[in-house]
């Protein structure tokens, strides 16, 4: 048994290596697109902090949410930034945003007035509100768009029919419930949890299947791989984990960052995922190979972060101060040419 482990370890150390020899042309590429890409830009959005940001499924539109109870949306040009409107009809903090995953006129937003919204982005005001039993803090599209999944500060997930507009199931838990999303094919519901958990639910019963030990502490994010094979948690543990959805394995973790990951994102093609938290900086990872492939340097905590859909650009927006020392409310862009 001593032996075959040996061997097995030699293997395991060697088909690493080969991986990443398999990559380092792919990670080259990308490292030498962002040194000639690193420019970033600041867009003034709201009048306090920005919660989250979001791009529509075509990339064609930026929504923002924010303390100051509004919803932003902008139009991207090029690689420019351009405020279509600001909705405003939320009493209180519009603290998590989705756009719905086919339609790019579509999108909904969760409040602390204990509510969620509907809006059509072409007409000036929410087009259903639903109201739910607490302050409402994470939002979720079902992946065909048929069904919402909103979480409040008191560990209960509200389901709501997206076609009817009405609510079709309550599940309170009894521990903290942090972000959750249902994989691709969508009869799994993965939930992060305060103990450093990922439980997997079937849906739509809500049965549960299993309980993932995924951090030492409270797991506060989680984001599916666009391929749908892989997903990845972020703890305040300062760790981001990658792993494998039909194992059930930890594949790796990636840990340049200090303080607790707030929010992670894969790119388009999947080969990269972007992880923000307290540092002052981003973290842009390769995924296969873990490698460091670009850091984006932030005035402040940084707590969303979304790749566009189709191309290398990434937004994000934090805890930024003018120079009077008030929320800037700003969203800013990476991954501009130099020209622009």
């Amino acid at each position: 048994r001593f032996y075959l482990k040996r061997i097995l370890g030699r293997e395991s150390r060697l088909f690493l290596r080969l991986k990443v020899m398999l990559f380092q042309e792919e990670v080259q590429t990308l490292r030498s697109y962002f040194e000639a890409n690193k420019k970033k830009k600041d867009f003034i959005a709201h009048q306090s902090k920005v919660h989250s940001v979001d791009w529509s499924c075509d990339g064609l539109k930026l929504a923002s949410g924010s303390y100051d109870r509004t919803v932003c949306v902008f139009t991207l040009d090029k690689d420019r930034l351009s405020k279509d409107s600001t909705y405003k009809g939320h009493n209180d903090s519009v603290d998590q945003l989705c756009w719905h995953p086919s339609h790019p006129e579509l999108l909904v937003t969760a409040s602390v007035d204990k509510t969620i919204r509907i809006w059509d982005i072409r007409t000036s005001k929410s087009t259903h509100t639903v109201t739910t039993r607490g302050e409402n803090i994470n939002i979720k599209w079902r992946p065909n768009g048929n069904t919402i999944a909103v979480g409040n500060k008191e560990d209960l997930l509200t389901f709501v029919d997206a076609r009817t507009f009405k609510i079709i199931n309550e599940e309170q838990f009894k521990y903290e419930v942090n972000e959750m999303s249902w994989n691709q094919s969508s009869d799994m519901f993965f939930l992060t949890n305060g103990m450093g958990c990922i439980n997997i639910l079937s849906y739509p019963d809500f049965k549960q299947l299993h309980v993932l030990n995924a951090h030492a502490s409270n797991c506060i994010c989680i984001e599916f791989h666009p391929s749908g094979k892989y997903f990845a948690t972020g703890s305040a543990d300062a760790l981001v984990s990658l792993w494998d959805v039909d194992e059930l394995v930890c594949i790796r973790t990636f840990s340049r960052l200090d303080w607790p990951i707030r929010a992670i994102s894969f790119n388009h093609d999947g080969k990269l995922i972007a992880s923000s938290s307290e540092d002052l900086i981003i973290d842009i990872a390769h995924v296969e190979t873990g490698e460091k492939i670009s850091e984006v340097p932030c005035q402040a905590p940084t707590f969303t972060v979304a790749w566009h859909p189709t191309k290398n650009l990434l937004a994000f927006a934090g805890e930024d101060k003018d120079k009077h020392e008030r929320d800037a409310g700003t969203v800013w862009l990476y991954g501009i040419p130099p020209s622009s």
